[in-house]
């Protein structure tokens, strides 16, 4: 598959399916966070980048071997609302199946009338905002010249104004850059101001793109959720305790780290694949140059050599 991955376990949607419909680090952000590593060039650049008609056929083929998914999700390589046919292919889901649908964005180009209007069609959408503050947003995020904190948080308003499915903010906090007084302070009012469903306080858990970005603690991520009331939780590593999603193999390993960096427990979980098993096969993958280990706060990561 070239454009749908999983269904894998997702911390915040359960099992779900992925549906990746831009190249690889084609993004607004070049985020010092981004586990997926650097944007080589930020683009604000709305096209089909992905033929709508191969997505939708290779989504049908799936669906087709999978009844049992709690979300189809547009996530993976880059920013979805890149592509100008996503609202086309949110209808071509909705043909297919009535398994809710998701948008995982980090929300910058809301501001676009175009671009709300497509994903109005979702049952729920995630967009992130990691900062108030022009200094910060331009510190962590690394947008496209012609985007600004102020015009992504009008964005956010907008359409919480107009979308009726479930909103869940995301804000990643990266010690240093974003957790002081004042940015907390101004992120309370932001998020006062677009009124979200959930607010998801994260930090940098797995391999950054920098070396720099590093995460707060439990304790202080504590404090910080209080500040936001009730509707704030913090986001754990997802720990399944269902039934793994069924036995894969070694493309599949490919398919999934060639997206994100992953612990050999996330791949165990995410792909069915007993622990033994999984060592022989990452073992291959490394053994022909195609994957490499990464330490990243005392846990060994796998990812995929990206120049391959």
């Amino acid at each position: 598959m070239k454009y749908i991955f999983g269904p894998i376990p997702s911390r915040r949607l359960g099992l779900s399916l992925g549906v990746d419909i831009v190249p690889l680090k084609t993004c607004t952000l070049s985020c010092i966070y981004c586990q997926v590593g650097k944007t080589p060039v930020t683009t604000v650049d709305r096209r089909e980048y992905i033929p709508v008609k191969d997505i939708l056929a290779e989504l049908k083929t799936v669906l087709e071997k999978n009844d049992r998914l709690d979300w189809i999700s547009f996530s993976g390589s880059g920013e979805p609302t890149l592509h100008s046919g996503i609202g086309e292919i949110i209808d071509g889901i909705r043909e297919l199946t009535d398994t809710p649908i998701c948008v995982i964005t980090n929300g910058t180009l809301l501001w676009d009338v175009d671009v709300r209007r497509d994903i109005l069609k979702a049952d729920a959408v995630m967009p992130s905002l990691d900062s108030a503050f022009d200094p910060s947003f331009q510190a962590i995020n690394r947008p496209h010249d012609s985007l600004d904190v102020k015009r992504h948080i009008e964005g956010l308003v907008s359409f919480r104004e107009e979308f009726t499915g479930s909103l869940w903010l995301e804000i990643m906090f990266v010690a240093g850059l974003n957790d002081s007084e004042d940015d907390i302070a101004a992120l309370v009012d932001a998020v006062e101001r677009i009124r979200p469903d959930r607010i998801q306080l994260n930090t940098v858990v797995r391999p950054p793109a920098e070396s720099t970005a590093q995460p707060l603690t439990r304790e202080k991520l504590e404090e910080i959720r209080a500040r936001f009331g009730n509707n704030a939780e913090i986001i754990a590593s997802f720990k399944s305790t269902e039934q793994k999603s069924g036995y894969a193999g070694i493309n599949e390993i490919r398919d999934y780290l060639q997206r994100r960096p992953g612990s050999i427990d996330d791949l165990s979980a995410a792909l069915g694949i007993d622990i033994k098993t999984l060592e022989v096969l990452l073992f291959k993958l490394e053994g022909i140059g195609e994957i490499e280990k990464r330490d990243h706060r005392g846990t060994q990561y796998w990812e995929y050599k990206q120049d391959i």
